[in-house]
């Protein structure tokens, strides 16, 4: 009973690692919430820190593959069209200031953009600006996996009070 209750626990946090603008940045907090991950039991905090880069990796290649063909798609049909166009729109939007502020540093300004844990600006949101782009796909994947990593590891951090912490400790 108690190993099928963890084994939902982690698949729970997998899938939320999975939905677009939450990712991996809710899927750590809910983890250390839910007595998954911390200080305390380091093996299974690397555990679960893995399923939720898998998790949020997983839609990475088909969003670049497929989600700007179908969004184009859909953006003018009745039911989705709206969808359609906020999701177009905000590939677009990110895609247009990341490019603006990179230059040729894209690579380095993608990974920035998906590992800096604020709203609006995780695997998905990135994926999607570089497939805008015209991103190569190897490319993409790696600058996006990079900045998933780093978000990750800011987010378990944050999850643990290490920030915290280390700001009471400079604080006095």
């Amino acid at each position: 009973m108690v190993e099928s209750r963890m084994l939902l626990k982690y698949f729970c946090v997998f899938l939320i690692s999975m939905i677009p603008l939450i990712e991996l940045r809710g899927a750590i907090p809910v983890a250390t919430a839910w007595g998954l991950m911390g200080r305390d039991n380091i093996p299974q905090t690397v555990l679960v820190y893995a399923i939720c880069i898998v998790g949020n990796m997983l839609p990475v290649p088909i969003i670049y593959l497929f989600a700007r063909k179908f969004l184009e798609w859909g953006k003018d049909k009745k039911l989705i069209g709206g969808i359609c166009s906020f999701f177009l729109d905000k590939g677009s939007n990110a895609g247009k200031k990341l490019e603006a502020k990179a230059g040729r540093g894209l690579f380095l300004a993608l990974m920035l953009f998906v590992g800096i844990p604020l709203p609006g600006t995780g695997a998905w949101t990135g994926t999607l600006a570089a497939s805008l782009l015209g991103m190569k796909f190897k490319q993409t994947v790696l600058a996006v996996i990079l900045g998933v990593l780093m978000a990750g590891i800011i987010m378990l951090l944050a999850s643990m009070g290490l920030f915290g912490a280390l700001g009471a400790f400079v604080a006095h």
